[in-house]
């Protein structure tokens, strides 16, 4: 099964956090951030969004920073997913 965004939505799929500090203390899983760094894994087509024209600007495989509690999760095929607005995506990361 393939997960296919409509309009605007980008489906991104979490890059895990990491598990020791720059110090090499090891965290705890409550001590853990929720990672916000995230790969995109597919792009909605865009178009007329809301009544107003919405061209995508993010592409597959591009690594992306998106809001702390932006989407609605999803699983598929034992993979856990994010559906995203492109709005919800703050920055690209090169």
């Amino acid at each position: 099964m393939t997960i296919k965004p409509l309009g605007d939505r980008v489906v991104v799929k979490m890059v895990e956090a990491e598990e020791t500090t720059k110090s090499g203390i090891i965290l705890a899983g409550a001590a853990k951030e929720k990672p916000q760094v995230a790969e995109v894994v597919a792009v909605g087509p865009g178009g007329l969004v809301e009544g107003k024209e919405v061209v995508m600007t993010v592409e597959v495989g591009q690594k992306v920073i998106t809001g702390k509690y932006a989407g609605t999760e999803v699983k598929c095929d034992g993979n856990e997913y994010i559906i995203v607005r492109q709005s919800d995506i703050l920055a690209v990361v090169e």
